[in-house]
Formats: C-alpha cells, sequence, structure tokens
C-alpha cells in the first residue's frame, strides 16, 4: 500500500512520538529499519504518520528504543492499534479533516479542559446556537444541518457509561453575544446550567471584571489520556486550527488554564442551597445574563 499523503492527527501524533523516542535512544534510521527488515525511507514514513507500522513491529521498536513497559508504551501501542473508525466517518464528505481529527482525539480523551473566551463552546451548544454559529462562518447552506449534526454528535463523550472529565472556563463575553437572537441565547444559557448537572462537567465563567487575562488568549483545549506524555492541545481558529505535541509548549497551556480556572468564578452547581450563593458565582452570573436578554 502506498504512503497515504493526509494522515490524521492519531497516525501524525504516533509518528512524532516514534521520532522521539528514536532520537533520544541515538539510533539511526537505519538501524531502527534493521530491526523491521525495512528500508530507513519506510521508518522515515512511519514517523510522519504515512504509514501504519504493525502491532509486532511496534513492539519491536518501543523496546529497543527504551520505553518501558507502563502507561506511555501501553498508550502508543493503543495508538497503532486504533484504526480511526467512529460515528465520524459518515460526516467526511462535509466536515474538514481537522475537525475528524479532533472528534476522534475527543473520542479517546479521559478529560478534557477548553477556555472559549467569544463564544459557547461546541461541546456545550444547542442545536439551534450551533446552527447560527455555523451560519455566520459562511459553510454551504446545503450542508448546515450536516454540520450541525456533527457538533451535536461530538457532546456523546459528555455522557455515557465512560464519560469524559469536562472542564470549561468561558468568558463572561461568551454570554453577552446575542447569537441567533433572544430565544436562541436563553435556552443556551438554560442548556449551560443543564449540562454543569452532570457529575463529570465543571462549569466556570471568567467575569469581566477578572482583567484581561482571559479576554486576549484564544480558544484553547487540552486533551489528556493515559499519560501526561500524550496530551494534546487543540488551537481552535478559523482557517487553521493546530493540534500541538510538544510538552513544553503544552505545560505552558496547562498552567494558563490552571490560572484561568483560578481567576474565574466558583463554578457552577445547581443544585446548590440559595443561600450559597451569597458570593457571586458562576451560576449567578450566567442567571444574571439570562435576566437581562
Amino acid at each position: 500500500m502506498p504512503p497515504r499523503s493526509t494522515p490524521s492527527e492519531r497516525q501524525r501524533r504516533l509518528g512524532a512520538e516514534l521520532r522521539k523516542l528514536r532520537t533520544g535512544a541515538r539510533m539511526s534510521g537505519d538501524e531502527a529499519g534493521a530491526l523491521l527488515g525495512v528500508e530507513r525511507t519506510r521508518i522515515s514514513h512511519i514517523e510522519a504518520g504515512r504509514v501504519d507500522v504493525p502491532r509486532n513491529g511496534l513492539y519491536k521498536l518501543l523496546r529497543a528504543y527504551g520505553c518501558p513497559e507502563g502507561p506511555l508504551f501501553e498508550g502508543l501501542m493503543e495508538m497503532a492499534h486504533d484504526r480511526g473508525k467512529g460515528w465520524w466517518d459518515e460526516f467526511r464528505d462535509v466536515v474538514p479533516r481537522r475537525h475528524l481529527d479532533l472528534a476522534e482525539l475527543e473520542s479517546r480523551a479521559s478529560a478534557i479542559c477548553m477556555h472559549e473566551p467569544m463564544f459557547i463552546p461546541g461541546m456545550l451548544q444547542t442545536p439551534a446556537y450551533a446552527r447560527a454559529v455555523i451560519q455566520a462562518t459562511g459553510r454551504d447552506p446545503e450542508h448546515i444541518d450536516r454540520y450541525v449534526g456533527f457538533r451535536v454528535a461530538r457532546q456523546r463523550i459528555l455522557e455515557g457509561d465512560r464519560p469524559a472529565a469536562y472542564h470549561a472556563v468561558i468568558h463572561e463575553a461568551a454570554l453577552r453575544v446575542r447569537v441567533g437572537g433572544v430565544d436562541v441565547m436563553r435556552k443556551q444559557l438554560l442548556r449551560l446550567i443543564e449540562v454543569s448537572r452532570l457529575p463529570n462537567v465543571t462549569l466556570q465563567i471568567f467575569p469581566f471584571e477578572r482583567g484581561a487575562y482571559a479576554a486576549f488568549s484564544r480558544p484553547f483545549l487540552i486533551f489528556h489520556g493515559s499519560t501526561p506524555e500524550l496530551r494534546t492541545v487543540y488551537l481552535e481558529r478559523p482557517d487553521d486550527s493546530v493540534f500541538l505535541g510538544d510538552g513544553e509548549r503544552i505545560e505552558g497551556y496547562a498552567k494558563m488554564f490552571e490560572k484561568l480556572a483560578d481567576l474565574a468564578l466558583a463554578p457552577v452547581d445547581p443544585e446548590a442551597a440559595p443561600e450559597s450563593h451569597l458570593s457571586r458565582d458562576s451560576l449567578g452570573l450566567i442567571q444574571h445574563a439570562i435576566y437581562e436578554l
């Protein structure tokens, strides 16, 4: 099978981790190829995500690279075993590759941290709000229903037998921008309160008075897995969204999210007694935004 021209993010990340381990072991591409009985060019294709590595071949490489058996070893084996097939395949004809990669990454994550400075995160959007946002991007009107369906389908990971832990810090500006009109916004804000009742969801609002720290940062997500080495950051941009796998940069975003959460209001707790809301919290701010619509 010829090398693929457009590897998925999972395939690229697996290859990048193997390259990192090989260079850390001071092993050449020729030496790695000899272990598998292939040419150096084959190793280059594997490390670029253009071809798959057999499970037994990956096992040999990881052992030769000095990767100890444990969470990283098992995580890489699992990434290679995964074929990348899922519900998102039915949207390949209309959804960009980076969004399919995002859905696949979400399906594998054990925890997700999200910062959004302007809009309600896609994982928490109502269909009507999602439709208004997607229409504003100028997508093909014939495919709007499919885009909305894709965005809503991504929300499945918040429920089920093994839901992902989801922590969102949303800027107050997202509560004030009237996407789709008053009725759409009211239902969207009520949806935030409803979703916050899920035990795996933590929702915080970053208020205007806390300063410019959140307002001038871009939207980003941090995906956690079985080991810190395989964390991924997704920078959400209109045309050139980026996946980051570099440990130092990921740690920088992790510290940024920690500061955002520390500065934000206390998480939404719809079950708390009314007297507990005497001090300003995220639920009170959402309720106030609903009242002002």
